[in-house]
């Protein structure tokens, strides 16, 4: 079973081998993380005027005051800021918005979704970041195309994953649409970096924090239990962590 819908602006899909259907509602449970998706979108959308985002930004509402969930992100994203020595900052130029955290985080949510209905096989992904559980419909790791920045219609590489997360932080898709908080600046030293983690959520943070710190983000990948980066430059040249080899489909 296969779905696709566009939620937060962006194609959400979920992928669940039919043998998990035979015993489970495979359309049931879609279903159930797509509202989630919603709900999430509505919580935290910058572009949404009465979303818990935009009234914490428009200080309408102080973070003491907001629900649990959105309590949970404003750890989660001053956790991350720690981490990174301030390359992840959720708060810029005075402006809130925790979206480099937020769809890693909602997509491991969504995978805990499926958990606790019982599927061990699955991918679920929300543009382009992806967290997969088991094996595909053929019974082997799931299959995912890291996209050539210079044409994102190709694919440089394919990984093998069985059960972790993956994001790609680059601007051939949005352009230039991270900043590096430390300098103000747009973030673009290098074309893209993707990271492999235990799940969406790490993989997701990490890679917004690691593009904007330029070719030093590899390393700083390298440095972190459990996580591993493959970073492209803007001459075409690749570089990655050690244990990314691993992944790659030969």
């Amino acid at each position: 079973m296969r779905r696709t819908e566009v939620i937060m602006g962006m194609p959400v899909t979920v992928v669940i081998p039919e043998r998990e259907c035979l015993d489970r509602d495979g359309a049931r449970a879609a279903d159930t993380v797509f509202a989630y998706f919603r709900e999430v979108d509505d919580r935290f959308s910058p572009y949404k005027t009465d979303s818990e985002t935009s009234r914490i930004g428009r200080r309408e509402m102080p973070p003491s005051e907001s629900s649990a969930e959105m309590q949970e992100v404003l750890r989660l994203s001053e956790e991350t800021r720690r981490m990174t020595n301030g390359y992840f900052d959720v708060w810029f130029q005075g402006r809130f918005d925790p979206s480099g955290l937020v769809k890693g985080w909602a997509i491991s949510h969504a995978a805990g979704i499926l958990d606790a209905e019982g599927f061990v096989s699955f991918s679920i992904e929300a543009g382009g970041d992806i967290e997969t559980r088991g094996a595909n419909d053929d019974g082997q790791p799931w299959l995912i195309g890291i996209r050539n920045p210079f044409d994102p219609s190709a694919i440089i590489h394919t990984v093998k994953l069985a059960s972790q997360g993956i994001a790609t932080s680059g601007t051939y898709i949005r352009g230039e649409h991270i900043y590096n908080p430390r300098t103000g600046g747009k973030a673009n030293e290098i074309a893209s970096l993707t990271v492999i983690g235990p799940d969406a959520y790490q993989a997701d943070r990490f890679a917004t924090a690691a593009f904007a710190m330029g070719r030093a983000g590899v390393e700083f990948v390298a440095g972190l239990d459990g996580l591993d980066a493959y970073m492209v430059d803007w001459s075409g040249t690749a570089t990655f962590t050690p244990g990314f080899a691993g992944y790659i489909e030969s």
